[in-house]
This record gives structure tokens, sequence and C-alpha cells, in this order.
């Protein structure tokens, strides 16, 4: 099954996205440093990516699965950038 995402809000510590079988999911911006650490505008100038199923932003350089959110997944590239 493939679910996708259909609406995207913040508040001041989570991300939540609306999917298309009607689930709201919350997702803590802790999860990935990029998004806790942008503007409440940079975090509003997204894209959904192959039909709500990715989100991305350029400007900040961060791509999103839903099936990932879903499965409990954070940013697995940010330690990697780090430890560089």
């Amino acid at each position: 099954m493939n679910t996708s995402a259909t609406e995207l809000s913040f508040d001041s510590n989570m991300m939540w996205l609306t999917l298309t079988d009607g689930r709201k999911l919350g997702v803590p911006l802790a999860y990935f440093p990029r998004l806790l650490a942008a503007t409440p505008e940079q975090r509003q100038h997204h894209e959904f990516s192959g039909g709500g199923t990715g989100i991305h932003w350029d400007e900040l350089d961060e791509d999103i699965s839903v099936q990932g959110l879903l499965m409990g997944i954070g940013d697995r590239t940010w330690g990697n950038r780090m430890a560089a």
C-alpha cells in the first residue's frame, strides 16, 4: 500500500501531515535538524514529490519520504554530515 501526504503544516515542535487515508501524522521536528533550525517561512517552502510520497525543501536541501515517516525513520544523513 502506498500512502501519500495531501497537506503539511507545522507548530513550534512538530511537523503534521494529513495522509490520503485520513490519518494525521505528527513528527517531532527534532527528527530533522534542518527543519528544526529553519525559519517558519523556510519550512513552508516545500513541495510534494512523487504524488505526495515525498516532501522536498529546495532551500533547505531536505527530502523526506512519507513511508519513512510512517516507519519512524528520522534524518539519516545529519549524523554523517556532522562526523565528516
